[in-house]
């Protein structure tokens, strides 16, 4: 199709992208019969790769039911029976959920939730919110505001909110000096976390948001051993929430449900949805923990928030099913096998690329940071477009990507992201790695590196 003749708003003006017309497992088919294997799942979505018959089989059951139902009148079962699922067992004391239609909603929610829940308690003068820098946390305003990719928030800046500022990332590649361990970097982020409390004033922060494995913006970037649980002693200590951002790196992508259960912390609130629904329908979610919903159901008795498609049932029945699927095949197993694999597939091909800085993830959540120095860590010139060019060049090997810019700064860095379902097969992750290669030094080539 040409591009004149097309009326969606793509996210390029300039090309109109390919149609794909199908999907098989970890594999998507174009219009002109090409097969691409769908390396990162779009955006870390498509945890069960595409078309699997079982979600398909659960949407048609529940379409010929109930496909719409307001929730100001109604209640449905599939939403019933995923909270059940998702919180029925109170993971980290998370007791209710709040179904929306993806992540950027999901955070708006969380931001509210706790803003209404301080309101509610007689702590009215919370109105601070904390986050990190290199961060990503939605697209809507109030997600935007909270993010701290530079590059998005730029053209917007005059319409976002004060109440959010941000500190150093746990970003170790980047920011942890030479002369520094590990434990001195973490000390030295939570001393800048206390500082900013004691900025803003203790009494007046919400909560502070953060990405457990930060995904698109710096490139499935881990934090260092302790860092999160330095995180949640600050913030009991000022009576502050924390709200965890699990909406790429959630719902298994990093080996455990919850990313956070690696961290040895459990959020006040968390955001899901690229996993939880894998692409099946558009869902995101909100969880909060008992004692924030009681609070409010106590007091005003409800949440002043809503969207016309909360808690939808075609999505919720999706997202229930995508959830039993990998409860029924293990498939946690399977990503922690595979991520290994993957692992060590990137580091063999890449731990001693001249310009590859930096291999990093958890399970099948992993990236290659590109540099022009090794020694230094210097970045590519960002007028180069490298990650494009990466994009591009794997498209071509039949491979699609998650190339990502801004990587150090929001203006300079080059990386790759990798998100293959958890049903890739053992070939699957070698052929991501060969196709991933070569389109690395084709890219690099044509920068005449």
């Amino acid at each position: 199709m040409a591009a004149r003749n097309s009326r969606v708003l793509h996210r390029s003006l300039r090309e109109t992208p390919p149609l794909a017309i199908g999907g098989e497992g970890a594999w998507l088919i174009a219009r002109d019969g090409r097969r691409v294997l769908d390396a990162s799942g779009g955006a870390a979505v498509s945890c069960l790769g595409h078309q699997h018959p079982r979600v398909l089989d659960a949407i048609a059951r529940q379409a010929s039911k109930l496909a719409y139902a307001h929730t100001a009148f109604f209640s449905s079962e599939p939403a019933e029976e995923l909270a059940d699922l998702l919180v029925g067992h109170e993971p980290g004391g998370l007791a209710c959920a709040y179904f929306v239609s993806g992540g950027s909603e999901a955070i708006e929610a969380g931001i509210k939730l706790a803003r209404q829940y301080f309101i509610e308690r007689g702590e009215a003068q919370r109105r601070h919110f904390i986050a990190r820098r290199q961060s990503y946390h939605g697209n809507t305003l109030g997600a935007l505001a909270a993010g701290g990719n530079a590059w998005r928030r730029e053209p917007y800046a005059p319409l976002l909110s004060s109440a959010f500022s941000h500190v150093t990332p746990a970003f170790a590649y980047h920011e942890r000096r030479d002369s520094e361990t590990d434990a001195d970097f973490v000390a030295r982020l939570a001393a800048e976390l206390e500082a900013e409390f004691q900025r803003l004033g203790p009494e007046t922060v919400a909560a502070f948001i953060a990405e457990p494995v930060v995904g698109a913006t710096a490139g499935c970037v881990p934090a260092p051993e302790g860092y999160f649980r330095r995180v949640r002693e600050i913030c009991d200590r000022h009576g502050a929430l924390l709200v965890l951002d699990e909406v790429m790196c959630g719902m298994g992508r990093t080996g455990t449900t919850h990313a956070w259960e690696q961290e040895g912390v459990a959020p006040d609130i968390q955001a899901i949805a690229k996993g939880l629904g894998g692409g099946y329908q558009p869902i995101g979610a909100m969880l909060a923990r008992g004692e924030l919903v009681e609070t409010i159901r106590q007091g005003s008795g409800a949440f002043q928030h809503g969207h016309t498609y909360l808690a939808h049932p075609l999505a919720c029945a999706a997202a229930l099913e995508v959830q039993r699927v990998i409860h029924d095949e293990n498939l946690l197993d399977q990503v922690r096998e595979r991520g290994k694999q993957l692992e060590r597939r990137l580091t063999e091909r890449f731990g001693n690329h001249r310009h590859v800085g930096d291999i990093r993830g958890r399970g099948l959540f992993q990236a290659i940071e590109l540099v022009a120095d090794r020694a230094t860590k210097a970045p590519f010139d960002p007028a180069l477009k490298l990650h494009q060019k990466i994009k591009a060049a794997a498209l071509a090997e039949g491979l699609a990507c998650y190339p990502g810019g801004g990587t150090v700064d929001g203006r300079s860095g080059d990386h790759v992201l990798l998100a293959p379902p958890y049903i890739a097969t053992h070939d699957d992750i070698d052929i991501i790695v060969d196709r991933l290669g070569a389109a690395v030094d084709t890219a690099l080539q044509s920068i005449n590196q």
